[in-house]
């Protein structure tokens, strides 16, 4: 049997809901903090914190602003299938638990297990992210670590991703759908993927995999 692991910002939902919020909420520091990150001075866990300490709203407004974030048209389908075919889904994030959530809860998927950096919020409104999930092991100072999680699982694995925080993870699984930058990484590393645009590609590709034949993979 399977257990679909997932990734959310930019590969769940059409744009990354973290960013988005800090673009909107955050000021201009965020990016300064982002420069760090990209150019591998700090760790992902410490960018996230330190950029989710800068927000700057109520809860109401970050709710309305999560708002406008959508998800892929065809993960309903996915994960219809998933339940179907009594397959274990389960959101794998180096996000923010509250955002996925919420977004989530607004598509009636709340029940979907989540692993996600933990979001707390003072009645000041002051922002402040803690990382339960995180490893000392972890060579990229991820908050949440995706290679002990999918590391541990028994079931085959698909894996489902998109960007950064996937990189590490991405030889783990038995099955992994790439796009974007994640895409780029697979093909530069010679891992075994297979290519998606969206959630109806991956839908197509689960289906092949529950008939007994193995999804085209591309080592490019």
């Amino acid at each position: 049997m399977f257990h679909v692991f997932c990734d959310f910002d930019g590969t769940i939902t059409t744009r990354d809901a973290t960013d988005f919020v800090l673009e909107r909420l955050a000021p201009p520091e965020w990016l300064e903090i982002e420069a760090q990150w990209q150019k591998g001075l700090i760790g992902s866990a410490e960018c996230m914190r330190s950029q989710v300490a800068l927000i700057k709203a109520t809860r109401q407004e970050l709710n309305q602003t999560l708002d406008e974030v959508q998800i892929d048209e065809g993960f309903l389908d996915f994960v219809l299938l998933c339940r179907q075919s009594n397959i274990p889904l389960t959101i794998i994030s180096d996000g923010i638990d509250h955002f996925i959530r919420y977004i989530l809860t607004r598509y009636r998927l709340g029940d979907i297990p989540v692993i996600a950096n933990r979001l707390t919020i003072s009645p000041e409104n002051e922002y402040q992210l803690n990382s339960p999930w995180s490893s000392d092991k972890c060579t990229s100072g991820a908050g949440v670590c995706k290679c002990r999680f999918v590391s541990e699982e028994k079931s085959q694995r698909l894996y489902v991703g998109d960007g950064r925080s996937d990189f590490c993870v991405s030889n783990k699984p038995e099955f992994v759908f790439a796009k974007g930058n994640l895409a780029s990484y697979c093909k530069k590393n010679s891992i075994p993927y297979t290519p998606y645009q969206s959630f109806f590609d991956v839908t197509e590709g689960l289906k092949s995999l529950l008939k007994n034949s193995t999804p085209k993979k591309e080592m490019k």
